[in-house]
């Protein structure tokens, strides 16, 4: 299947995709909630857009991805999967393009440290009622160990972003948000 061929590449090659855990969540989350469109920041090789549109007909992804190798890997994945007539693939920086519509879900797999950002810029777009569901809260475990033991300083400077982020979506008073601790962590907001 080409779904497996492309998790595979993306392993290979060190492309960060969603762990399994999280990907099933997902899925089963669009599924219950009959979500249709969704806004994904973060495509990578398209993983993710693919299993999402791929979850039955009516689904569509908007998705954006900066960095122009991976972009043009999604869109090879895409064609391939023959779902560009449901995902539209935007490359650039998702803080410098501009993306209109409405959608029921925006997906955040990005880079870590602008999730406050995305959230913000792009909430706007979300339905009545709609979901923003962020992965890698917990970093590969690194956002609960004390700071003290990270030896990286760039790796400690994403962690503290992330604890950002999550004391954003705790105290944001337009969200309801839950949090879950597997996969990478990630949380749910609902917009009240």
């Amino acid at each position: 299947m080409l779904i497996d061929d492309i998790k595979k590449r993306a392993l290979n090659d060190n492309v960060p995709i969603i762990q399994d855990e999280g990907i099933e969540f997902l899925i089963k989350f669009i599924k219950e909630h009959d979500i249709k469109r969704i806004l994904e920041i973060g495509t990578a090789i398209g993983y993710s857009a693919i299993k999402m549109a791929s979850i039955n007909s009516d689904i569509t992804v908007t998705t954006i991805e900066r960095d122009e190798v991976r972009y043009k890997e999604a869109v090879k994945n895409v064609n391939e999967c023959e779902l560009n007539d449901r995902i539209t693939l935007i490359y650039g920086d998702a803080l410098e393009v501009d993306v209109d519509g409405n959608y029921d879900l925006i997906f955040i797999d990005a880079a870590k440290g602008k999730n406050i950002d995305f959230f913000e810029k792009y909430t706007s777009l979300l339905v009545k009622g709609g979901y923003v569901i962020t992965d890698n809260l917990s970093f590969h475990g690194y956002v609960y160990m004390n700071e003290n033991e990270i030896s990286s300083r760039n790796i400690r400077g994403l962690v503290r972003k992330i604890k950002k982020y999550i004391n954003y979506l705790k105290t944001n008073e337009k969200y309801d948000t839950t949090f879950y601790t597997f996969g990478d962590g990630v949380s749910v907001s609902k917009r009240k």
